[in-house]
């Protein structure tokens, strides 16, 4: 294993183990997600060699997935070319009991969640701190909701009339005002009370249902498998069906 510590290191194990077991030789076409574990997605799809590398193609869900393919070589290509993906591997802001999500940290969760139902198989990566029983729990910002720009104020409303009473425009941390998604969108962050993330796709309708929303950051019931790096250097592996299993330390050291 690499000389990683702390959180980095549990990232790259749940990385590195996700790709050894669901990024096999006969798959073709890979969609790479976002965030901080994803690098560790495409380090490992390297390591698998040159000569397999150059059968695939690969889709990202926006710029920094985008410029991680690019820099490593690999063969980029777009949804519009290849509709049918082999497998979607993806990060998390926050992972419950039954493999719902919380995605759009990152405000890419339009074409994350294409690229999860282009798939036959869409995986989740992350650390140990995104693993809940419920979301909410440690994700406090709320769903993060992409909106059409010109419809924000009255979306702002309508999320608060359905229980969000926190729910707020996403503003940029480098720039003056809104963030703007690759899609030119702006972002809304809709925190609901506890008992309400325990049906996360009755969430997921309700916001659905409202004019001028483009895409929630709820995905219920699309993960075929969660891979979580511990603190103590094993990988725990939720999957669909309910079971969990674990990766224990030795296991990557023999």
């Amino acid at each position: 294993m690499s000389g990683l510590a702390g959180i980095d290191a549990a990232k790259q194990l749940a990385a590195w183990t996700a790709v050894d077991e669901h990024v096999l030789p006969e798959h073709k076409i890979i969609g790479i997600g976002s965030g901080s574990t994803v690098p560790f997605v495409v380090e490992r799809i390297v390591a698998q060699g040159k000569e397999l590398n150059q059968t695939r193609v690969f889709l990202p869900t926006g710029f920094q997935s985008k410029e991680l393919i690019v820099n490593a070589g690999l063969t980029l290509g777009d949804i519009d070319q290849y509709s049918d993906l082999d497998v979607t591997i993806d990060g998390a802001d926050e992972v419950d009991k039954s493999l719902n999500c919380i995605k759009g940290g990152g405000a890419c969760h339009l074409r994350e969640k294409v690229l999860a139902e282009a798939a036959d198989t869409f995986i989740i990566v992350a650390d140990y701190r995104k693993n809940s029983q419920t979301l909410g729990t440690t994700w406090k910002q709320g769903v993060p909701v992409e909106v059409t720009p010109f419809a924000y104020v009255s979306l702002l409303k309508n999320l608060r009339k359905m229980g969000s009473e926190t729910a707020t425009l996403r503003m940029g941390k480098a720039k003056a005002g809104p963030v703007v998604t690759d899609n030119g969108n702006f972002v809304i962050d809709a925190p609901f009370r506890s008992t309400r993330y325990e049906k996360p796709d009755e969430i997921l309708r309700e916001i659905k249902m409202l004019t001028g929303v483009v895409e929630v950051g709820l995905f219920c019931h699309m993960a075929k498998a969660a891979y979580f790096g511990n603190e103590d250097g094993s990988v725990t592996i939720r999957l669909a069906d309910g079971s969990v299993r674990k990766k224990e330390r030795q296991d990557f050291l023999a």
